[in-house]
């Protein structure tokens, strides 16, 4: 993918693992698989039923575990979790699992989203008295869960998400038992899987692929779950709500091989690129895709239309992480250094460039012009989701509105913008028909609010894009 380099990033992954030898050994590859939602750190943490075992550090996974630290993560169980940065929310401190240790019993917490109502609890924490040591929400909900004054730990723990509003799929681990959780709407997906005995918990379904592990099905919305040597316990601690699955997911931020929802990524994708082409239909020569994410919908484009479907555009992967990096400047730079146009495929042609989204348009522009300096007599943008208007407060690195490309100009304006002979977007009903299509939104429903700017909770006067979500 190119998020890097697009200014759209996911916040996180989480895997967990109970009931296996190799704990430690399978969160590695777990997460691993799930790298993508996550390249600036990584992290494990087991437990031997009596102590927690702590690895975690900046870098990509295999960087991280570098050395010998399996033989340090004792236990049969395990949490893990991979991490994107955004400006300002850096630092080994932010790298999650969190530990918090007492005299009583420890916990560990991987997180996934972003809390909108986390700076209000914040200033009721500190004013009570709590010393929060990191930027990230993640450690609200710690401080919640230890000053709910509930004995059972899941009581306690649904005293604490009674209080917190907004985006979550959380894993939780004490030295004898783990909870699984995700927010009321379903924002953040989660799934529950089979590896011999040992129940598996993953952000994205294509970890259960890489770990041999077998699908179950998902966390429902406003589920807790309860993990132990007894066995597995699901409870409710909000009531049913019409759920929101981020459409992003669908759009950009998940692997093609993984079903969300019940719906696979690649499938979805695949028909976006469809129905794109029904709704936005142009007389060109080739389809090209922007790697890697875009692929699917260039490939359901070409099938729509007839149009054959060529590699015009080639990811360089060996581009080291000096790229990925929030500055603009570099993030320009990144595009020249991990795209190129195929001149032998693209040259006096005219060419079809799907893409799956537009944020600032600095990429798209500098796409354009790479693909008519290869020689190609005409570049027509389709973009398999509609506009983003609109920021994500729920655990996504969008800019604020005045970067929104398509906050601030029409779709003619933002044609000469990048540069494009003809430019157009997905439509709204599109993408829910191509994700949702016939099933019950109440448990299928998707978030569309980059789109529309309709929240599915509530946004607090100060809520803010904060400098580390999750």
């Amino acid at each position: 993918m190119l998020a890097e380099i697009k200014g759209l990033n996911e916040e996180c992954g989480v895997f967990a693992i109970w009931g296996h030898e190799k704990a430690a050994e399978v969160t590695y590859y777990g997460l691993h698989a799930l790298q993508h939602r996550g390249q600036e750190g990584a992290g494990v943490v087991t437990t031997d039923r009596e102590n927690l075992h702590l690895h975690k550090g900046l870098g990509l996974i295999n960087e991280v575990f570098a050395g010998g630290e399996f033989n340090k993560l004792n236990g049969n169980a395990a949490i893990g979790h991979v991490r994107y940065a955004t400006a300002g929310g850096g630092g080994y401190e932010n790298v999650q699992p969190l530990l918090f240790r007492s005299q009583r019993d420890s916990l560990a917490i991987a997180h996934n989203g972003n809390l909108v109502n986390a700076y209000g609890l914040k200033q009721q924490l500190e004013a009570q008295g709590s010393i929060l040591q990191t930027s990230s929400d993640t450690e609200v909900i710690a401080h919640l869960i230890k000053r709910s004054g509930q004995i059972e730990l899941d009581e306690a723990i649904k005293s604490a998400l009674s209080m917190v509003k907004g985006a979550y799929s959380l894993t939780i681990l004490t030295e004898t038992q783990m909870f699984v959780a995700v927010d009321p709407k379903g924002l953040r997906p989660l799934s529950l899987g089979k590896l011999g005995d040992a129940w598996v918990v993953s952000s994205e379904t294509c970890a259960f692929d890489v770990t041999g592990a077998e699908y179950v099905r998902e966390v429902e919305p406003g589920e807790l779950i309860t993990i132990s040597d007894t066995g597995l316990h699901s409870q409710r601690f909000s009531s049913t709500l019409e759920r929101s699955l981020c459409s992003m997911e669908y759009v950009y931020f998940s692997r093609p091989d993984s079903d969300l929802n019940g719906q696979n990524v690649h499938a979805s994708r695949k028909k976006m690129g469809k129905v794109l082409a029904q709704e936005a239909p142009i007389e060109a020569d080739v389809v090209t895709g922007v790697p890697d994410s875009s692929i699917s919908a260039a490939i359901g484009f070409s099938e729509a239309t007839g149009i054959p479907y060529e590699l015009g555009l080639i990811k360089n992967r060996y581009v080291g992480r000096t790229f990925i990096q929030p500055s603009q400047e570099l993030r320009e730079q990144g595009v020249k250094m991990k795209l190129s146009a195929v001149r032998g495929i693209v040259k006096g042609k005219r060419v079809v460039m799907v893409d799956d989204s537009i944020v600032r348009g600095t990429t798209s522009k500098r796409i354009v012009r790479m693909l008519k300096e290869a020689g190609a007599t005409e570049v027509h943008v389709r973009i398999a989701s509609p506009p983003i208007q609109n920021p994500c407060f729920y655990g996504i690195d969008t800019s604020t509105t005045s970067e929104l490309i398509a906050a601030n100009h029409s779709i003619e304006e933002m044609r000469e913008l990048i540069e494009a002979d003809s430019l157009s977007f997905l439509s709204v009903d599109g993408l829910q028909d191509c994700i949702v299509g016939d099933n019950d939104v109440m448990t299928h429903g998707i978030c569309k609010a980059c789109f529309t700017g309709n929240y599915p909770t509530e946004i607090y006067p100060d809520t803010v894009l904060p400098a580390y979500k999750c």
